[in-house]
């Protein structure tokens, strides 16, 4: 028996991946470029580290919200059409914030343009997208998606800022807005067709099974669990990502070093994340999450004692390698706790938490800031964020129980 050409896991699907790969990796970049150019920024409009670091949580919330309004979208329409729309947004929104006059507008093309209508077209849509795409290996499937989010932050801060030394910031995101332009509708053209029928992949041995009350308790209950969880570990991630350029400029070391580590760390984020994939594919996600988190915390503990130009470059892969996999865990712990039909916006919430979680950890790392004249009380922050992330996740593991033959066919008949 042949495979249909657009069934799940057909050769399709990977070349749809390979699309999906280079739309993230394109519409995902204004959330690393931001910090690239929050020094430039600061000292051009005159404002305090925290005002500066608005754009970036304009950005985010746009995107979070974004996310939950453009899958809704697609799954009335299919992906293509958000798709298109964010290309707009994208285009947009960079020309927009490279024409803006003040902070405050400058703030608010990320959030609006960038981030509602652009970026978030670009993330959770094809994140779920490529869910639907994917049954025997839906975790790598997933992971690789989703690393085009981590290959921007690899591809993008160190072009960017060689721009901003040769032309500036503002002919910097013109061009990006032109780029963009350009781009992104082509690629969303090659989306066009429906995914097929979501099938539940076969459960993992002695792995959960999707359950009537997930985790013990009700559905929104472990919703809501998984949300406080997903905000909490990326309040903590967005430290680094945020601000290490910021932080390598007040050491002494050059805003083009701290792009550089950003760099770095996200390229090891893509390793992370394949590496991630395979193991939720073994463990599943909510212990592939519980060792992400623990070792990001690690990652931001050694940030405190160490600030040599040689130890940051060393500790920013550490932190990439050991936080990449998290944000896959959360898609993959949905589809493997919440019935499949209701897949799609559950992942959907999830990931708005995350977003939504470095967006107040990019704001909060700055205004901590501004109060104590260091970053060393904003990695502390961050610690205790992330303890709070791996509280719950380890609530969570030991509330997990063998399903009995009840639950069992409660699952099967949702």
């Amino acid at each position: 028996m042949t495979t249909p050409a657009h069934a799940a896991d057909s050769r399709y699907a990977w070349m749809r991946l390979a699309v999906t790969l280079a739309l993230m990796t394109i519409g995902s970049s204004a959330m690393y470029v931001v910090s690239v150019v929050l020094p430039a920024v600061q000292a051009e409009f005159g404002v305090a580290r925290a005002d500066a670091s608005l754009p970036y949580t304009a950005l985010m919330i746009g995107f979070g919200v974004g996310g939950v309004l453009m899958g809704r979208l697609a799954d009335r329409h299919g992906v293509m059409v958000p798709l298109l729309i964010g290309a707009a947004g994208v285009g947009g929104g960079y020309a927009g914030a490279g024409l803006a006059g003040s902070i405050e507008a400058f703030a608010l093309m990320h959030g609006l343009l960038l981030g509602l209508v652009g970026c978030s077209a670009t993330f959770a849509p094809l994140v779920a997208d490529t869910s639907l795409w994917f049954v025997r290996r839906r975790g790598i499937a997933v992971a690789i998606c989703a690393s085009g989010n981590y290959l921007a932050g690899t591809i993008w801060p160190p072009i960017v800022q060689h721009f901003i030394d040769s032309v500036g910031w503002r002919p910097t995101y013109i061009g990006l807005g032109l780029f963009s332009a350009a781009t992104l509708p082509l690629l969303a053209l090659a989306m066009r067709a429906r995914p097929p029928a979501a099938v539940a992949p076969p459960p993992r041995a002695g792995g959960p099974l999707p359950s009537a009350r997930p985790f013990g308790v009700s559905p929104g209950q472990a919703q809501a669990l998984l949300c406080v969880a997903g905000v909490a570990c990326c309040v903590a991630m967005s430290m680094p990502q945020v601000h290490i350029v910021a932080y390598c400029t007040d050491l002494g070391y050059g805003a083009a070093r701290g792009a550089q580590m950003l760099s770095l760390m996200l390229a090891f984020g893509i390793a992370s994340r394949l590496i991630s994939g395979a193991i939720c594919d073994r463990i599943g996600g909510l212990r592939t999450l519980l060792l992400g988190s623990a070792l990001q915390g690690l990652a931001l503990l050694l940030f405190l004692p160490f600030d040599s130009l040689a130890s940051l470059f060393v500790i920013s892969a550490l932190f990439g390698l050991f936080q990449g996999g998290i944000v896959p865990a959360y898609a993959i712990i949905v589809r493997e706790h919440f019935p499949p039909r209701e897949a799609g916006a559950r992942v959907g919430a999830v990931l708005t938490a995350t977003l939504l979680g470095m967006a107040l950890g990019g704001w909060m790392s700055g205004k901590v800031f501004d109060l104590t004249g260091s970053y060393d009380a904003a990695f502390v922050n961050g610690v205790l964020w992330n303890a709070l992330n791996l509280a719950i996740v380890l609530w969570l593991l030991v509330r997990l129980r063998p399903l009995g033959p009840r639950a069992v066919g409660v699952a099967a008949a949702r």
